[in-house]
């Protein structure tokens, strides 16, 4: 067993990542608790509890690989994820702020850089969208209504802030030497952190009955932002609106 410092790769996406999926157990895990008759406050203790244990498996396991180790960083993630959900329950019996996850499918057209993405992110789609840090935004998305309590704003109606990254295809940098022995060097690519703010809206808000709600709560629990219009500002101060962002 032994301690791996990985905290400057990816950009920290990956760490984002860690909090995000000790989150989204946690909110998941409390759920069941409250479905199975416990209070909701003795349910969000419960629930993080399972987030936390959760990601720690999987930090042990790590902490005896021969190519990982145990992450602390990774860990101070999985708590402050499990934390964000638990501290909303305790204060407001609400999850005022929310955890969420949007992901695009990257093209890839130079074959060098196609058939790194390949080996660090996968082929198929369903790996791209676990593993490509390219194409994933990490969300917090606010709930207006919940703080003002005016009638004016619709309970439905969010604002999110957004972190993502592009540009990488190594860990901490973009040279790497493939399993022939091929040097690679592509530092000509920027890795570029990208931050965003944009409109969203809580599906758990909208008032529905019978089977049209127990969608929308089902849709809710996913923690998925809804595409809509989006400002970026990035590290080289660049600012895009994008009509259209997931």
């Amino acid at each position: 067993f032994h301690l791996f410092d990985d905290s400057g790769e990816w950009l920290q996406v990956d760490k984002i990542g860690h909090a995000f999926s000790a989150n989204w157990t946690a909110t998941q895990s409390a759920g069941l608790f409250r479905w199975s008759g416990i209070n909701r406050k003795k349910a969000a203790i419960l629930g993080a509890s399972m987030g936390i244990a959760y990601e720690t498996v999987i930090e042990i396991l790590d902490g005896f690989s021969a190519e990982w180790g145990f992450s602390m960083s990774d860990m101070a993630a999985n708590l402050s994820g499990s934390l964000l959900f638990a501290s909303q329950e305790l204060a407001w019996n609400d999850q005022r702020i929310q955890f969420k996850f949007s992901t695009h499918k990257n093209n890839y057209n130079d074959a060098e850089l196609h058939q790194r993405a390949n080996e660090l992110y996968g082929a198929s789609l369903p790996e791209r969208i676990l593993k490509d840090y390219n194409a994933q935004t990490y969300w917090l998305s606010a709930n207006i209504w919940s703080f003002a309590k005016d009638r004016r704003i619709p309970k439905w109606l969010n604002i999110a802030v957004g972190y993502g990254a592009s540009g990488m295809f190594g860990g901490y940098n973009n040279f790497w030497t493939n399993d022939k022995g091929e040097y690679h060097n592509r530092t000509d690519i920027s890795r570029i952190r990208q931050f965003y703010l944009s409109p969203d809206i809580d599906l758990s808000k909208i008032e529905y009955k019978g089977k049209k709600l127990r969608l929308l709560k089902a849709l809710s629990g996913l923690h998925i932002k809804f595409p809509m219009p989006a400002l970026e500002i990035n590290t080289y101060g660049d600012v895009k609106l994008h009509g259209f962002y997931f």
